[in-house]
């Protein structure tokens, strides 16, 4: 009787990591890489770098400021007690499902109204985040609110904060492509106090 709940419950993960990867496959096919890839001048022109997402957005968000510190940028993620205060020539990017996260809002129109440069990843190019910011990548997931098991089987906006991760990893290893530095000069930047 154990082995075949363990049998069942095998299934029942390999079949969910199934249902995870296919809609990766299948969102792959439908991003416009040319939005990601005009970010990069942006990127590389910003005097600082600020990044800013809500809940589980928020934690990609995170990983996506320790990679770009990691390549050298001056990275700072918004709301934490080092943050300086955005200025013109600086840069926020924004992550967020519907657009429509209140202080993520408030932070982008501060940014805007400063002169600093705005980058959103959504998958709402109409929210009011998007039509904001100087330049939106679109990640056609469906937002957390959304029940549609047509976009993913998933629950509440995992696609979304999964595939904001993987863009975003995919722009990192993009930049560094191009930047040329070794895994090792990258590792010098890595944490030594943990």
């Amino acid at each position: 009787m154990e082995d075949t709940l363990r049998n069942k419950e095998t299934q029942l993960v390999e079949s969910a990591m199934n249902i995870i990867i296919n809609e990766h496959i299948k969102l792959t096919h439908s991003i416009n890489y040319n939005e990601i890839a005009s970010m990069i001048p942006t990127i590389n022109n910003a005097k600082n770098i600020f990044v800013i997402g809500a809940g589980r957005t928020g934690l990609m968000m995170k990983a996506s400021a320790m990679r770009l510190m990691h390549l050298g940028y001056q990275v700072h993620v918004v709301g934490e007690t080092t943050a300086p205060a955005i200025e013109e020539g600086d840069l926020l990017i924004a992550g967020s499902g519907s657009g429509t996260t209140s202080g993520i809002v408030r932070a982008a129109e501060t940014a805007k109204k400063v002169g600093a440069g705005l980058i959103c990843f959504s998958t709402n190019n109409t929210s009011p985040l998007a039509t904001m910011s100087d330049q939106t990548v679109v990640i056609p997931a469906a937002q957390k609110q959304a029940r549609d098991e047509n976009v993913s089987k998933q629950y509440a906006g995992s696609l979304f904060e999964q595939s904001l991760l993987l863009t975003f990893d995919a722009l990192i290893q993009t930049l560094w492509d191009l930047d040329g530095s070794t895994a090792s000069e990258l590792w010098k930047r890595h944490a030594n106090m943990e």
